[in-house]
């Protein structure tokens, strides 16, 4: 398993989806889009698995970007460049529909389709060392509607337009000054501060976590009022046995075991 360049491993009720080609700074091939597609959807299928964390397999880096070898085999014309074009955006649909909380672990560079998976994530937590940046500009090329959509909505556009114009790379001071990252910690303590956060969110009702990723995507969406479906969800939350455990443990003044995953 580890000799593929993603692999998922469970810990827990946490599924961490690595980025395993260290030796290219986890450089994003078109095999490896496929790959996290299928590893994300594992995740969703998974009832152990309550939150997925992205990361690479060591500090080296998160990930660099593409894969600039295939720049000259199959991104060479424009229909190898529309299939690898079709499989980074399924990837990052993927990720961001995944009903699950979504964690972008990041250390060392940060930078083009691995920035596109990060900003696809619920969540962004770098090292001091975390180096960003989306540099289309510098290869000719026009960045996709989703992965600018996800980035205006994160910096906005005066800030995403700086970020695309410039192509330039940010330190993780900047980056959370300006909103593209979350949380900054030492590079010894990312690791151990991103798992306790993950299990802050596992310990909590799954349908209560799930359904506010769900709402948030639809006011994100342009939505200011319920719909028939976030009404029903709403609705189905009074239903739940976690409902029940939670009034219980309020009552009872102890802490609550939510069953539901």
């Amino acid at each position: 398993m580890y000799h593929e360049s993603v692999f998922l491993e469970k810990q827990g009720a946490i599924g961490y989806i690595f980025l395993n080609r260290p030796n290219k700074r986890n450089a994003l091939s078109y095999d490896m889009w496929i790959k996290i597609t299928e590893l994300v959807k594992q995740c969703e299928e998974d009832r152990d698995i309550k939150v997925v964390i992205f990361r690479g397999v060591d500090s080296s880096a998160f990930s660099a970007g593409a894969d600039i070898s295939e720049f000259e085999t199959l991104r060479f014309d424009a229909k190898g460049a529309d299939m690898y074009n079709r499989a980074t955006l399924i990837a990052e649909r993927a990720i961001m529909d995944i009903r699950k909380p979504t964690i972008a672990m990041i250390q060392g560079f940060c930078v083009g389709g691995g920035c596109e998976i990060a900003v696809a994530c619920d969540f962004r937590f770098s090292d001091t060392n975390g180096k960003f940046g989306i540099t289309p500009a510098k290869l000719g090329l026009v960045y996709n509607l989703p992965g600018t959509k996800n980035l205006v909505d994160l910096v906005g556009p005066a800030k995403a337009k700086d970020i695309l114009y410039t192509g330039r790379i940010i330190d993780a001071e900047e980056a959370l000054r300006i909103g593209l990252i979350d949380r900054v910690y030492s590079p010894e303590n990312i690791e151990s501060e991103t798992r306790r956060y993950a299990e802050i969110i596992c310990k909590n009702a799954q349908f209560s976590v799930r359904g506010a990723k769900k709402v948030i995507s639809k006011v994100l969406q342009g939505e200011t009022e319920d719909t028939e479906e976030i009404s029903k969800l709403v609705l189905d939350s009074f239903e739940t046995d976690d409902y029940k455990e939670g009034v219980r443990a309020f009552l009872e003044k102890r802490s609550p075991n939510f069953r539901y995953s």
